[in-house]
C-alpha cells in the first residue's frame, strides 16, 4: 500500500487549501481513509475520516471549515480546508486501514498505512 499526500503550502489566515491523497496497492473502496496532522512539538491528531461504508467524521477543531471528498474511481481522498487559522499549521498525513473499528477511528496508532505528509503553514 502506498499513500501520496500533496497540496500543502503557505497561505494567509482565512485562506483555503485542498490536500489530496492518492492511494495505490489496495482495494481502495474497502479501506477507511483518514487525515491527521502533527504540529511541531505536538502529538499527531485526528482531522477527518471516511469509512468505506460512507460515513464521514470531523474533529471538532475543524468542523465547518473542512470537507473530505473521496473518489473511489480515482483512489483519492481530498481534504478541502477553508477559513484556515494559524493553529492549523502542521504536517498533514493521510492514513488508511482495512479493518479499523469504530472506537479507534481517531487513534493514529490504529492505522496500518501512512503517507509521507504535506506541510501546511498558515500565516497570521
Amino acid at each position: 500500500v502506498q499513500l501520496q499526500a500533496s497540496g500543502g503550502g503557505l497561505v494567509p489566515a482565512g485562506g483555503s487549501l485542498r490536500l489530496s491523497c492518492a492511494a495505490s496497492g489496495l482495494t481502495f473502496s474497502r479501506y477507511t481513509m483518514a487525515w491527521f496532522r502533527q504540529a511541531p512539538g505536538k502529538e499527531r491528531e485526528f482531522v477527518a475520516v471516511n469509512r468505506w461504508s460512507g460515513t464521514t467524521y470531523y474533529a471538532d477543531s475543524v468542523k465547518g471549515r473542512v470537507a473530505l471528498y473521496r473518489v473511489n474511481a480515482k483512489n483519492t481522498v481530498d481534504l478541502q480546508m477553508n477559513s484556515l487559522k494559524p493553529d492549523d499549521t502542521a504536517v498533514y498525513y493521510c492514513a488508511a486501514d482495512r479493518s479499523i473499528i469504530s472506537g479507534q477511528l481517531t487513534t493514529p496508532r490504529a492505522y496500518d498505512h501512512w503517507g509521507q505528509g504535506t506541510q501546511v503553514t498558515v500565516s497570521s
